[in-house]
């Protein structure tokens, strides 16, 4: 059998871009290497007007359905570990909440527990999350669950924000 590492291609762009520019093809926790890779390119996503941040983020997300298809046919598995666009996505997601409260970017508690509460939903699959990633196949199935992570992740950010009085 072949390795599905053995077919990916970085010289690819949809490629380059499922595995996070290189980070999912890490040999331990791929998907937070994934998530870690994303945070350059949150804090510069932030930086834009919060329409336009909200608009990068829902391309990303429908984008983001044809990258990983594709690099999963490539690979001849479904949702292989190395796909990590999806966890740049979800974590995107979780992380709107800044520019939409209009929170300090630089105020680093936002985005380390933005960073915990979304690997924690993305690893844990709590109903609706493994309930989606057991049954919806396909580039939209890989980005689906770590959607509904981002979102998950986003409320309880929200919440830990007004229950620690941050906000």
């Amino acid at each position: 059998m072949t390795n599905p590492l053995s077919l990916i291609s970085l010289k690819k762009p949809w490629h380059l871009l499922a595995t996070g520019f290189g980070s999912g093809l890490s040999p331990i926790i791929p998907g937070t290497m994934g998530t870690l890779a994303s945070i350059p390119f949150y804090l510069l996503l932030v930086q834009l007007p919060l329409p336009m941040y909200l608009v990068v983020v829902v391309i990303s997300c429908i984008i983001g359905v044809k990258i990983c298809q594709v690099t999963s046919d490539d690979m001849k598995v479904h949702d292989h570990g190395s796909i990590v666009w999806d966890e740049f996505a979800g974590f995107w997601i979780t992380m709107s909440l800044v520019p939409m409260l209009d929170l300090p970017v630089d105020d680093w508690k936002w985005l380390i527990t933005g960073f915990v509460l979304f690997r924690f939903f993305d690893m844990v699959k709590p109903w609706p999350i493994g309930w989606l990633d057991k049954r919806v196949d396909g580039g939209f199935g890989i980005m689906v669950d770590d959607i509904v992570a981002g979102v998950m992740a986003g409320v309880a950010l929200y919440l830990v924000g007004h229950f620690s009085g941050w906000l």
